[in-house]
């Protein structure tokens, strides 16, 4: 007769990853990660202060974005979960469109000098959907790769956070990197537009090698399960939507990059405007570095986020993932709400609340991904299907839907409270006072209850690591009958 403590030892033995695999497949967030991040901070101000296009027409780039991300995510998601080849379900998708990405990301900063604001909107329109459509033909596949490499509850979060190391590294290397690049190009004698190219090629260049490592070496060790049939896309919408764990994952997943999204949009006018009054070449000396106010504050937040990666990591293995992410989040409210007491030059106190800030935002960074995938072992249990492509698909869009809507609102909330689009030839601009006071808004209270839902979300999830180990043993029941059977 057989027990479910049987499996126990067995199942978590044969799920251990060698370390090699962890860096290697970890290294593959750094170019999606990095190009993510770019976009997430420095693209709504460079469609407002250096292509010159009005924030409420650019934000309309935003919306089609967002429609385009319906489209495309959740399609190739299914699309990969029916491809059939030697080398896998994933590995092609990282080997044919690696180095495009990385190219894409160049498109996306390429805006020509024209005068036309409608041309200006049409062009940074197709650019955002053609390298987005690059991005998510690599970050599905690279995605729906983690519970086909282990399936172990705790090597799951082990494997996440090496994605998240790299992941964050490289998001603090763009954030200092990113506005040293464009000053050196601008020093140079060229323009900000050829800075921001400049800075795109040598970020998507380097981003686009991890991924198509990856595809040469990593193997899927957990494929879809024997005889399972195709289904169409609207069943396989359909079955991931009845996945009750799904839905609430979804809802963590949206509400926690919404915050992200938010931080990072909006701090940039928030620094030029508020902390620096309108100085667009304001520097700070950080440990003996002459840095723009923006690298130093970001780079000060993700040097925080890296370091407590380790601390998140054993946090949610001592008690669980769930624990971890409220504490995190929690710590996170206080912050925001102390954003808004920020006055005019205190950069001291700025930094200093960087650094707080990076206490929550490492947990928003770690803690999702490594939700996610214990999800699909209940839909397997539910539904004797593996669906991993369709469900990172759905992620990718809402990572994706997220940071496109939030550039939406910003740049709507900005055009309605009077922003202005400072010209070319200064230095010095300063927007009206209900601009000002809008982006404060954003950074704090706006932030602080956006975070406030996911604690919502995350106090009723049900699916605790208790109930996780028993999905495992009982799926270890069920593929064990059926060897007896065959």
């Amino acid at each position: 007769m057989l027990h479910l403590r049987d499996f126990e030892d067995e199942s978590l033995a044969k799920n251990r990853l060698p370390f090699w695999l962890k860096v290697l497949y970890g290294s593959g967030d750094w170019g999606i990660a990095s190009i993510g991040m770019m976009r997430s901070i420095f693209y709504a101000i460079y469609l407002t202060d250096v292509v010159g296009i009005e924030p409420r027409l650019a934000s309309l780039g935003a919306l089609v974005g967002i429609v385009w991300d319906a489209i495309n995510d959740p399609i190739i998601g299914i699309l990969s979960d029916r491809v059939k080849s030697s080398l896998g379900r994933r590995r092609p998708f990282l080997l044919w469109f690696a180095f495009p990405f990385g190219l894409s990301f160049v498109m996306l900063w390429s805006a020509p000098n024209w005068e036309s604001q409608v041309g200006l909107l049409i062009y940074v329109t197709l650019a955002f959907m053609i390298s987005d459509t690059l991005t998510t033909l690599v970050t599905v596949p690279f995605l729906s790769l983690t519970p086909e490499l282990t399936q172990d509850y705790d090597e799951r979060t082990s494997l996440s956070s090496f994605r998240t190391v790299f992941q964050l590294l490289s998001a603090m290397t763009v954030v200092i990197a990113a506005p040293m690049i464009v000053d050196a190009v601008i020093l140079g004698g060229g323009s900000q537009q050829q800075g921001f190219m400049t800075a795109g090629a040598v970020f998507g260049a380097i981003g686009a090698l991890p991924l198509f490592l990856i595809g040469l070496f990593v193997r899927e060790r957990f494929g879809p399960n024997p005889g399972q049939e195709t289904l169409s896309f609207r069943e396989s919408m359909q079955l991931a939507w009845k996945n009750v764990p799904f839905r609430y994952a979804v809802g963590i997943y949206m509400f926690n990059w919404s915050a992200v999204d938010m931080v990072a949009i909006t701090f940039p006018f928030f620094l030029l405007y508020w902390v620096a009054q309108g100085d667009l070449l304001v520097s700070v000396d950080f440990l003996g570095l002459n840095l723009a106010l923006e690298s130093a504050f970001f780079g000060v937040m993700m040097l925080v986020c890296v370091l407590f990666v380790p601390f998140w990591l054993k946090f949610a293995k001592r008690y669980n993932k769930i624990k971890a992410y409220i504490a995190g989040m929690t710590a996170w409210i206080v912050v925001q709400v102390l954003i808004f007491t920020i006055q005019p030059g205190e950069v001291g106190y700025l930094l200093f609340l960087a650094a707080l800030a990076g206490i929550g935002v490492s947990a928003a960074y770690i803690l999702p991904d490594s939700i996610l995938p214990d999800v699909i072992e209940w839909d397997e249990l539910r539904t004797r299907r593996r669906q991993e492509g369709i469900y990172y698909g759905i992620r990718t869009l809402i990572r994706k839907l997220t940071g496109a809507l939030v550039i939406f609102v910003t740049l709507q909330i900005l055009g309605w409270s009077g922003y202005q689009v400072p010209p070319g030839d200064v230095t010095q601009f300063q927007q009206n006072e209900s601009a000002v006071f809008m982006i404060r808004m954003m950074v704090s209270f706006i932030g602080a209850g956006i975070l406030l839902g996911t604690i919502l979300l995350a106090w009723t999830y049900p699916l605790s690591r208790e109930k996780y180990q028993r999905i495992q043993k009982l799926l270890a029941i069920r593929k064990n009958k059926n060897a007896e059977t065959e």
